[in-house]
């Protein structure tokens, strides 16, 4: 039996999630402002250091407002978020996301993942489909739901290199730490034998130059969690 290695958080790391923690309660309100560095830093034990590279870090993600002369600042997250806020957010919630927010995810996926198998399946080259099999074979042999989320984004993010748009493959990673968690509770829910046997197929299809029903295949299967027949959100 393989166990999971853990490591402990550095003092930034829990600090920006006490802090994302307050703002996501509510405890912090949107447009409340922070105290001074040096407040935060006596109060909660840190070094202005780690306090200063934790609030330029919760800008970066919308979390947070630097203002002149005025200081920081609880930004409305939900107009100035990033994937890094959704990362925040499903930490914060547990694992999950609420049911709009992971719906809305899923829908980008069949748009984006759609446009990646019409313009890559025609052009698949042999070593293409190579390195496609072994991501495969990989997941297979996952034994861990972290290997296994690991595994498939992969895949996938194989499947957009393959389309041949520069861009696709960097949109599709810029969400890889979010789609790795949600991947993760789905296999921690469900296992991994019908995504297993999903994505074999997937792989064939893409082998017989079959877009149509690669297509389907991804939408199909997609549209199972967003039908709500295998729930990774909360209501």
């Amino acid at each position: 039996m393989k166990f999971k290695k853990l490591s402990a958080p550095s003092l930034k790391d829990l600090f920006i999630r006490e802090i994302e923690g307050m703002i996501l309660s509510g405890k912090l309100p949107i447009g409340s402002k922070l105290p001074t560095e040096r407040e935060l830093s006596s109060s909660m034990g840190v070094s202005r250091a780690v306090v200063n590279s934790g609030l330029i870090e919760m800008t970066r993600k919308g979390f947070v407002e630097m203002k002149p002369r005025v200081g920081a600042i609880v930004a409305d997250y939900r107009r100035h978020g990033t994937t890094e806020t959704l990362t925040s957010i499903m930490r914060y919630n547990g694992g999950v996301l609420p049911k709009a927010d992971i719906k809305s995810l899923l829908e980008f996926r069949i748009v984006f993942e759609t446009l990646a198998l019409e313009l890559g399946v025609p052009r698949a080259t042999k070593d293409d489909l190579k390195r496609l099999k072994s991501i495969a074979e990989r997941f297979s042999a996952a034994e861990t739901p972290t290997a296994a989320a690991q595994a498939i984004y992969d895949f996938h993010h194989e499947i957009s290199v393959i389309s041949g748009n520069t861009i696709l493959p960097i949109i599709f990673y810029s969400f890889s730490t979010l789609q790795q968690m949600l991947w993760t509770r789905y296999f921690e829910l469900y296992g991994y034998e019908k995504l297993q046997k999903t994505t074999w197929e997937l792989y064939h299809l893409i082998e017989k130059r079959d877009t149509k029903g690669a297509i389907a295949n991804l939408t199909n299967s997609i549209n199972e969690t967003i039908s709500g027949k295998a729930p990774i959100y909360y209501e």
